[in-house]
This record gives C-alpha cells, sequence and structure tokens, in this order.
C-alpha cells in the first residue's frame, strides 16, 4: 500500500482536532451562517434572489452526491413512504425561506436580517407550545416578549410610533415570514424519518432545487433575472458550498457529539457574527436602534432559555 500523500498526512490530525471540538464546529457554523446575511447584500444586482436561491441548493446537491452518495444509496428508499412530509420540510424550510431571505437583501440591511433571523430560537419555543403542548414557565413568556420587543424595534428603526401607522420595511417584513416558515420546518424535526441526518438533509435539499425552479421561471417571465456576474457565481459558489453544505455537516456532527440541546444554544452566536461581519465587510452603519434590538433580542432568549429553562 502507498504511503498517503504528504499534505493529507499532515492536514489529517489538525481535521480530527477540529471534528472532535464540538464547540468550534459551532462557532465556525454560526460564523458562516452569520456571514450568509452579508453575502445576500453583495450578492444584489450581481444575481436575482431567485436565482441564487435555486443555484445555491444545485451546489448543494452536487457536493451532496460526490460526498455522501453511498450513504444516500443506502437509506433514500426508507424515505419513500414519508415523501410529502419531505417535500414540505424541503418546500418550507429550504425553498421557501432562502427565497424570502435572498429577496429581503434587496430591501433591508444585513445587520436587519441577521437580528430578525436571530429570533429563530424563541419562534420554534413558541411553536412548540402551539404544536407539541410544551409547558413553559413565566420566565420563557417574558424571554419571549422581550424578544418580540426586539423585532418591534427593528421593524420600525427604532420609532416605534411607526408601528402604529404599519409602516414597515418590506424587507424586514419578508424576514419575519421567513423566519416563520424556518420555524414550522424546525419543529418537523421532530417528526424526522429515522434515517441518517445527511440522507435526510439531501432529499430535503433536492426537493429544494426542485421546487425553487417554478420561483426562477417566474423571476425570469417577469423581467427581473440578473444575469450572474463574475462576482455574483462567486457568491452563489460560497453560498452553495459553505452555508449550505459544510455548515449543515459540522453541525450536525456538532449535535452527534453534545445533543441537539446543548447545540442550539450556540445558534445565538448568529445574530451577534452577522451584525459584526456587516459592519466589517459591508460598512453597514450599526445605529442606536440597532444595539438596542440586539440586546433586547439576546436578552430575551437568555431569559428564555436559561433562566426559565431552569424554573421547575
Amino acid at each position: 500500500m502507498s504511503a498517503s500523500p504528504p499534505a493529507i498526512s499532515l492536514f489529517a490530525p489538525l481535521a480530527r482536532w477540529f471534528n472532535s471540538r464540538a464547540w468550534l464546529l459551532l462557532v465556525f457554523t454560526t460564523l458562516i451562517w452569520g456571514a450568509n446575511a452579508v453575502a445576500a447584500r453583495l450578492a444584489v444586482g450581481e444575481a436575482s434572489p431567485m436565482l441564487v436561491t435555486t443555484a445555491r441548493w444545485l451546489v448543494c446537491c452536487v457536493a451532496l452526491g460526490l460526498t455522501s452518495r453511498r450513504e444516500i444509496a443506502t437509506h433514500w428508499r426508507a424515505l419513500l413512504p414519508h415523501w410529502r412530509f419531505v417535500a414540505l420540510m424541503g418546500t418550507l424550510g429550504f425553498t421557501g425561506f432562502n427565497a424570502l431571505f435572498y429577496t429581503a437583501a434587496h430591501h433591508t440591511t444585513a445587520i436587519n436580517i441577521a437580528i430578525i433571523q436571530g429570533t429563530i430560537p424563541v419562534l420554534v419555543l413558541l411553536g412548540s407550545v402551539w404544536a407539541y403542548r410544551t409547558r413553559i414557565t413565566a420566565l420563557q413568556v417574558v424571554g419571549v416578549a422581550v424578544t418580540l420587543a426586539g423585532i418591534a424595534v427593528v421593524a420600525s428603526q427604532g420609532q416605534l410610533a411607526q408601528l402604529a401607522r404599519f409602516a414597515f420595511n418590506i424587507g424586514d417584513v419578508w424576514m419575519v415570514i421567513a423566519c416563520l416558515l424556518y420555524t414550522f420546518y424546525a419543529l418537523g424535526l421532530r417528526r424526522r424519518p429515522a434515517v441518517p441526518a445527511i440522507v435526510f438533509f439531501a432529499a430535503t435539499a433536492a426537493v429544494a432545487s426542485i421546487v425553487s425552479l417554478p420561483l426562477l421561471a417566474a423571476e425570469i417571465a417577469m423581467g427581473n433575472f440578473i444575469v450572474p456576474t463574475l462576482k455574483g457565481v462567486l457568491l452563489i459558489v460560497f453560498i452553495g458550498l459553505l452555508p449550505s453544505y459544510v455548515s449543515q455537516l459540522t453541525f450536525i456532527r456538532a449535535v452527534t457529539l453534545i445533543g441537539p440541546a446543548r447545540a442550539g444554544v450556540y445558534l445565538n452566536l448568529v445574530p451577534i457574527f452577522g451584525p459584526l461581519l456587516a459592519v466589517l465587510v459591508l460598512g453597514e452603519p450599526l445605529s442606536a436602534y440597532h444595539a438596542v434590538a440586539l440586546a433586547l433580542v439576546l436578552g430575551g432568549i437568555w431569559i428564555a432559555e436559561y433562566l426559565g429553562a431552569r424554573k421547575p
């Protein structure tokens, strides 16, 4: 047997070290998800939103086919009896969320996108009460209220009088709806068929790439299609490989190491990394109301997930 190439031998210990540390995997994952908001803003004018949505999942499916084809081939038949569920999950959690996500980027800032996206853990908590009759404490209710107040601050740009006039930035509204769609997806994961996580992910990604095609066709028919520039193509490749594919693998691995409850706490880093990257990369101004909204969102999550969860 021939010896391993020097480069592989050199990086294999580093890869094993990285792959065995859940906290590092989760910090990397949330950093990439935060960067997705910045990539969405950078894609404005470089590639149209439905093209980004469709191409994102096509790139991801190609990567999955190249790296996980054996596992997919072994287990895909087990998903056939659940095809309606898989189709619904891919449509809501991937196509619907991302179509609204990249459309929102044309109307609002990456800072707003990241902060609103950070409310998903609390929305999932609310959804679990509605869908699964999960009992929550008074402190968790307070945490939910504080987090929703953070959304109100972002949507009104710190001018709460706008709430009475319903004068919202349409991009922020799209993001709120996108987060609601992803909440349904997250709640549905409790009923995921008994197949490896990577196989279920591949199935929903395939659904997303197919379901997004009519949206792309509608974008072309309405004359809103933008032929991607070189920068647009590079952004699509980045989104398809990192936020869509690699970060999903690192998150799955981290959940395997420490469980979903502990891993879920790290999702609170997304509304921190997103605004930080938006300021550093895009030069977006961080206003006082952004700071207030971020404090409310993170504070509400902390109250709901830490203080509230500790009460009997």
